[in-house]
């Protein structure tokens, strides 16, 4: 065991992988991206290059903690922050952004980056924030309101 009581190579992958979120400009963004490598059937996370290098379970273990901690670490940022990271987020897509926000309002996508872990509260949270967000650029992008009867 090294550092916190880790084994040395949790400590390695954690610190690979940190090393690698980092290069994610916004905090929505790692959302994102940590959502896109669980598997939806198992729960499980899956990353060919970290399991190749560490084994599947503790890349599960280190994508698993990584969301929850960057889950966390968006819940506790204010409105305001939330809609500068969302900002920053959407100018680094070369989508076009009225229907990215118009995608976002009609399908919920969002919903889909909560951690297993995440307690009712949290979620709740998550979700009231992120439909007031939403509203936000939906005026900002000139994005239409969803048919919902469609």
């Amino acid at each position: 065991m090294t550092g916190y009581g880790q084994p040395a190579n949790d400590l390695a992958a954690s610190d690979l992988w940190r090393r690698t979120l980092q290069q994610v400009p916004s905090m929505y963004g790692q959302l994102v991206y940590l959502a896109s490598l669980r598997n939806h059937n198992t729960n499980r996370y899956e990353h060919h290059g970290l399991a190749a290098r560490f084994g599947e379970e503790q890349a599960d273990r280190v994508l698993r903690s990584n969301h929850e901690a960057v889950f966390q670490d968006w819940l506790s940022l204010s409105v305001r922050e939330k809609k500068n990271d969302l900002d920053t987020y959407l100018s680094s897509i070369d989508d076009n952004k009225r229907l990215v926000v118009e995608t976002w309002l009609r399908i919920m996508t969002f919903r889909n980056l909560l951690p297993g872990v995440a307690r009712g509260v949290e979620a709740d949270l998550f979700v009231a924030d992120f439909r007031v967000l939403l509203q936000l650029l939906r005026s900002e992008y000139g994005a239409a309101e969803p048919d919902l009867g469609a």
